[in-house]
């Protein structure tokens, strides 16, 4: 009877042993988030890769603020040609530097779920809020000197605009608590940016 027992707490042991010694479910990549205007970015720790599937929302938001910012970097690749006023150049490379990374974010969070582009193809971006149209664009590249300036900050405030409706409803709608953040992070810094344009345009006229 003791033999018994003996055995079976060995029995027990060993089974502990092997559950304990499974491997840790890998991390998902790193991820990079961009710190506050004029501080560099950071990488935070991995996250693991979320088994059960993304949501469509944070989905549908994350491919639609990938375009929108992709928009964003268009227009402001066309300052350095084209705007007179010193200020308007700086708040170019702050909206380039901060929409770059932000980009990256978004793309990794999609990837690690197995969600970078499966179904992305023939989505009207045009219809999100804030997207300049192609005659808009073409004429901001038309553009030169005061006048690039005041198109500039009038598309990008519109643009702005229509980046914080669209975190807006994902704060209201996602689950996903890293998509909260990343949503958080585009209200924070285009609200300061769109103060910042708005002066902008008083100096510019």
């Amino acid at each position: 009877m003791a033999r018994m027992s003996v055995l079976g707490i060995l029995l027990v042991t060993g089974v502990v042993a092997g559950c304990a010694g499974e491997p840790p479910a890998p991390a998902g990549p790193p991820v990079v988030q961009p710190g506050a205007p004029g501080d560099q970015p950071k990488v935070v720790a991995s996250a693991a890769p979320d088994r059960g599937g993304a949501s469509q929302v944070e989905v549908d938001y994350l491919r639609n603020m990938i375009a929108h910012h992709q928009q964003a970097l268009e227009m402001t690749a066309l300052t350095a040609e084209r705007a007179q006023n010193p200020k308007l150049r700086a708040l170019s490379e702050r909206i380039e530097g901060a929409q770059g990374p932000e980009i990256g974010m978004m793309q990794g969070w999609l990837d690690t779920r197995g969600a970078g582009h499966a179904g992305h193809a023939g989505h009207d971006h045009a219809t999100m809020p804030g997207m300049a149209t192609p005659d808009q664009l073409a004429q901001l590249g038309a553009s030169r000197g005061p006048d690039y300036d005041r198109l500039f900050l009038r598309l990008m405030i519109a643009h702005h605009e229509g980046a914080l409706t669209m975190a807006t409803q994902l704060l209201s709608t996602g689950r996903d608590e890293q998509v909260h953040e990343m949503a958080q992070d585009v209200l924070v810094t285009q609200q300061d940016e769109i103060a910042t344009m708005r002066g902008l345009q008083a100096e510019v006229g």
